[in-house]
């Protein structure tokens, strides 16, 4: 009993403050309709949870590494172009495995790298000058190869073969037929042997630039088998490319969406395990150039989307589950939207779309989940947990740190980008969507605190209701008591609640809701 005094005296404030939001949303409940509240609360959640699997990565990331990624939200967009390419041109997708597989694999070789590097014991000034000609070699390799290897794709300056008629077409119904390509200007195994040389090259000359990575003992069959594996999944792609795209070009829509959801954790997945390794690990003591790094990336990932899949915004067609209309759609329950994957489903008379206000928000719950028992649950759970405490006591336990910081950028950036691809059909696609969202799970991250999962959680949460319901309010009006005055809050008004929030939230608990004092 006195514990539990103890407990409800110390967090007073927290709970006092989540009582006020309670009072506040019954409050919301009253001056609307029931289906309005209802509608209203599911669109919250939907955008609650997109801000959620950024807002958590970010929070990942930080929590254990200290890094501040204000990338974070350009990964986001990049994976829901990914998720785009791979649903609308799985023709592109298919020829790009290779290269990319290829570009990966000299860099899963870093226990090879490392302990070759130690053979070099030369003076640092030579040691760079090696270093930066492998990568200069690498790169004029790369771009060798590259610039010839044949890649079917959109044409940005032509309006009937951008990105946006592709997405438009396939809608519709009929899409429209890819350009075939094949190898012209350089032999199949020309390009393969290069890119392999040249990633090994680069991921070598990398090694000895930044000097941090720990070598292992002795390499074993375990160091090369990543490495064998990506290498062989390129081969295949090349070998059997057009048996591959004509398989995935007559898949059904459902699975196709699945591998595009897929694809996209995994691209990020790995282009943040590359960050971390190439560019991130060697400034872990200057967070100021971290800071600068991940900005500057931010504006390049941003500059890059733009030139593959130009600046015009479209959408991404949604799976067939989510599109049927006709017959008993809307569908009243959801035995009927199974039977005809209504797009729309009846909440108290309101209609509510199943993939924005149903799916999406499941999808986050599951996260959610799956997350926190990653967290709890793992051994690589209780090495994060113990690694944000004392990182200096972990490695003093033999354990690989640096292997830890390296698989939790890697998650922390797959997640944004499953938010990316899970918001391409719902939101569309623009250049603009991650800084949008990069702001909201910033200020969700704020309320909730910095480095708590939690955390995250619930500032995703109270983010994604109070813009929805601001906006409902923004229609409706909120009457004034004891007046005939009706005010409508105006667009502008939304971002500022949000802000608002956040002020108030940090004037009373400085560290945020479930923030722990450092």
């Amino acid at each position: 009993m006195n514990q539990l005094k103890v407990l409800i005296r110390k967090n007073l404030i927290l709970y006092l403050t989540l009582g006020v939001f309670v009072v506040l949303f019954i409050s919301a409940a009253q001056g609307m309709e029931k289906k309005d509240f209802v509608i209203t609360l599911l669109r919250g959640l939907a955008v609650g949870s997109l801000t959620f699997l950024v807002a958590s990565g970010f929070s990942l990331i930080f929590g254990l590494l200290d890094v501040l990624n204000l990338a974070h939200g350009t990964l986001f967009m990049i994976g829901a172009y990914v998720g785009w390419t791979v649903f609308v041109r799985p023709d592109t997708f298919v020829d790009l495995l290779t290269p990319l597989a290829l570009v990966v694999s000299g860099f899963l070789l870093q226990g090879v790298w490392a302990k070759l590097s130690l053979r070099f014991a030369w003076s640092g000034r030579r040691l760079k000058l090696v270093a930066w000609a492998g990568i200069l070699l690498a790169a004029l390799i790369l771009f060798a190869v590259l610039s010839k290897y044949p890649i079917a794709a959109w044409d940005t300056e032509v309006f009937s073969q951008a990105p946006g008629s592709y997405s438009l077409m396939l809608d519709q119904g009929t899409p429209l037929p890819p350009p075939v390509v094949t190898f012209d200007a350089i032999r199949p195994w020309m390009a393969f042997v290069g890119l392999l040389f040249a990633s090994s090259l680069g991921a070598f000359a990398l090694t000895l630039l930044s000097g941090t990575t720990i070598a292992p003992k002795h390499l074993s069959w375990r160091n090369f088998v990543l490495f064998a594996v990506v290498v062989l999944l390129g081969l295949l792609a090349l070998v059997f490319n057009d048996a591959l795209t004509t398989w995935l070009m007559g898949l059904n829509s459902n699975w196709l969406f699945l591998i595009a959801v897929l694809v996209a954790v995994l691209s990020g997945a790995g282009l943040g395990g590359l960050m971390e390794l190439t560019l991130i690990r060697p400034l872990y003591v200057r967070p100021i150039y971290q800071l600068m790094l991940t900005l500057g990336m931010s504006a390049i990932g941003t500059e890059m989307v733009r030139a593959i899949w130009g600046r015009p915004e479209f959408t991404m067609p949604k799976p067939a589950l989510f599109t049927g209309s006709g017959g008993v759609c809307p569908a009243k329950t959801f035995a009927d939207w199974w039977q005809a994957n209504c797009s729309t489903i009846l909440v108290l008379g309101g209609r509510v779309r199943v993939y924005n206000e149903i799916f999406i928000p499941l999808v986050g719950v599951v996260v959610l989940i799956a997350v926190w028992l990653l967290l709890k649950r793992s051994r690589l759970g209780m090495v994060i947990r113990a690694g944000v405490q004392d990182r200096e006591m972990v490695e003093a336990l033999g354990i690989n740190v640096r292997r830890v910081f390296t698989l939790v950028f890697a998650l922390g950036v797959g997640l944004a980008s499953l938010g990316g691809a899970l918001a391409a059909p719902s939101v569309g696609l623009s250049n603009y969507m991650g800084e949008n969202v990069m702001i909201n799970a910033l200020i969700a991250l704020a309320i909730g605190g910095l480095t708590s999962y939690p955390g995250a959680a619930i500032g995703s949460l109270l983010v994604g209701l109070i813009q929805q319901f601001i906006i409902k309010y923004g229609q409706i009006g909120i009457a004034i008591p004891f007046t005939d005055i009706v005010f409508k809050p105006s667009p502008p008004i939304v971002p500022a609640s949000t802000v608002l929030l956040m002020v108030i939230i940090l004037l009373l608990l400085p560290n945020g809701l479930l923030g722990k004092k450092e």
